[in-house]
């Protein structure tokens, strides 16, 4: 499989941590030193389809296709703007698109568990040209009570058009179920013959360190795996894309594996958590941006509720675009992280 085309979008609003101060208990320097964010894209409206499409037809545009050449969409989403129909059926409507669609839901690794499925139709010859989108709205699931969680997560899109190709390197996909360290009840309706829930939906929940210690130590495990089936150390990569949790995760993968600070870029401080498009968001941002060379070895990994996660290299192959757009910040270093505890 070789990525042939991306694209990504963000919600226009900007909402900052100084403005949470005025309904959290929080201060912007709380955030900044337990997440290294400082400020997030939210959606005004629940119009999470529209940021999807954007990023699709960006994708599709930068392969050089249109929506009647592809052959399948996977949408990686937590939820889109309906139960059903699916995100995906709808980008296919505004692509004009003709062929099968299906949402996938694996939470933040979701986007790679997508890739593998992408990959795993076109090694079968069932499919030459797939959308893979990771979108998310999350925080409009969020508790906007509970500043422990709120302040994480912000709003986005990114796409990739993948096709046959030798791409793909290396992928593996895990799932150790923890539901207690990181979940969501779902609402539960107005069944009269179903009794109540002893526990009423509230938005996300989070055993902060038991998904610290997650996240850290699966990605450290994923990559060397990965990077083992490739046969070149992780060290030696290219680019390691981490997906964009919290910065504490972030150096703390960075610093056990002893990485180069100038291949392992981020966004955070700028997108907060945006779930499955994390990835492509960062690597729509490197191409865009002229780092990404034919020939590199970027390696990928995600972890999310579930507990899943998943990793994988990719050799790129695709030139840089010819309208290049400034690198914002990708490399700056944390402010005050404090350690976890």
């Amino acid at each position: 499989m070789n990525i042939l085309g991306i694209g990504s979008a963000l919600p226009e609003q900007t909402v900052t941590n100084h403005q949470l101060e005025a309904f959290l208990d929080t201060s912007d320097e709380w955030i900044k030193s337990r997440t290294g964010i400082a400020q997030r894209r939210v959606m005004k409206e629940s119009e999470l389809t529209s940021l999807a499409l954007s990023a699709a037809q960006k994708a599709l545009r930068d392969a050089g296709l249109k929506g009647a050449d592809l052959d399948m969409i996977l949408v990686a989403t937590t939820m889109g703007d309906y139960v059903f129909p699916s995100l995906s059926c709808l980008i296919q409507e505004g692509l004009g698109a003709t062929c099968p669609a299906m949402d996938l839901h694996a939470a933040c690794a979701g986007f790679i568990y997508a890739l593998e499925t992408a990959d795993s139709f076109i090694k079968a010859g069932k499919a030459k040209h797939i959308l893979v989108v990771g979108a998310e709205a999350i925080t409009r699931l969020a508790n906007w009570e509970d500043r422990a969680t709120c302040v994480l997560f912000g709003d986005g899109a990114g796409a990739v058009v993948a096709g046959p190709g030798e791409g793909l390197k290396a992928l593996r996909l895990t799932a150790r179920t923890d539901r207690n360290a990181l979940y969501m009840l779902a609402e539960p309706g107005n069944n009269p013959f179903t009794g109540k829930p002893e526990e009423a939906p509230e938005g996300v929940k989070m055993q902060g360190q038991d998904v610290f210690r997650f996240a850290v130590t699966q990605s450290i495990e994923d990559l060397g795996w990965v990077a083992d089936q490739v046969g070149v150390a992780v060290q030696e990569m290219d680019w390691v894309l981490l997906h964009q949790a919290n910065r504490r995760i972030l150096d703390a993968v960075r610093l056990r594996l002893k990485l180069d600070p100038k291949k392992v870029p981020g966004n955070i401080h700028r997108t907060g958590n945006t779930s499955a498009a994390s990835i492509p968001l960062l690597l729509d941002e490197l191409y865009r941006a002229g780092l990404l060379e034919p020939g590199q070895l970027i390696a990928m990994s995600a972890f999310g509720a579930g507990l899943v996660s998943g990793a994988c290299v990719l050799k790129w192959g695709k030139e840089p675009p010819e309208e290049l757009t400034a690198a914002e910040d990708l490399f700056s270093p944390p402010v005050n992280i404090m350690p976890e505890v």
